[in-house]
């Protein structure tokens, strides 16, 4: 499992024109899955997500995580399914969709992310699973990392 993880000043996710998901401060998460995930690996990633120090202390160094950040600016996550992210460029000018896990598979397990986020005490909004969504974000820092588990 790959997540591309930004924090955010906000960010939302439109589908139609509707916003269907919106935080303030916290994480925008692109989560894209592969063939071998399963629901040990969603907990690992929300865990992993949960405790990542990204987040400013008072003397402006990256000490906090989004578990600091609940009391302070609410632990806001935006979640938001990308199979994109298992997109394989080395050969041609076509991406290769192949490492990326098929729908069935993959919405479970982002809904695993999401459950596990919500269980450590995250407020979590999501974008719609298999949905044209556009996603608008204000990354802070900026501040832009690969996660993988």
């Amino acid at each position: 499992m790959r997540a591309l993880v930004q924090r955010v000043c906000e960010a939302r996710v439109r589908v139609d024109g509707e916003v269907v998901g919106e935080i303030g401060p916290g994480l925008c998460v692109l989560v894209g899955v592969t063939h071998t995930d399963d629901d040990a690996v969603a907990r690992k990633v929300a865990d992993k997500l949960w405790n990542l120090r990204i987040f400013d202390d008072a003397d402006g160094v990256m000490n906090h995580s989004l578990a600091d950040s609940v009391a302070d600016a609410g632990g806001q996550v935006l979640v938001v399914s990308q199979f994109t992210l298992y997109g394989d460029t080395r050969k041609g000018r076509r991406p290769s969709w192949v490492a990326a896990a098929a729908p069935e598979q993959a919405e479970p397990l982002v809904e695993a992310v999401v459950a596990a986020l919500t269980d450590l005490g995250a407020q979590v909004e999501t974008g719609r699973f298999r949905a044209d969504m556009a996603v608008e974000l204000v990354n802070d820092g900026p501040v832009t990392l690969l996660v993988e588990v």
